[in-house]
């Protein structure tokens, strides 16, 4: 009881050597499980802590009105 299938990669130009096909195949098969781990690991990963999240850091625009020069030097 042997199943046919229909081959998987089928080459189209050239006479490739049985190295270049092998080569081909792993290189695919690398791809493949890669994007499979990522995947995985894009649905386990959580997101950043905002104890992390360095913005809170970045500058923020100077206060405006009267006394914004005296605001501007107050802790934030």
């Amino acid at each position: 009881m042997s199943e046919r299938h229909d081959p998987i990669l089928r080459v189209v130009r050239g006479n490739p050597s049985p190295e270049q096909v092998a080569t081909l195949v792993a290189v695919l098969a690398a791809r493949t499980r890669a994007a499979e781990a990522a995947r995985g690991f894009a649905r386990t990963a959580r997101p950043p802590s905002a104890w992390r999240d360095r913005s809170r850091l970045l500058r923020t625009d100077p206060p405006r009105g009267p006394g914004a020069w005296r605001r501007s030097a107050w802790p934030r």
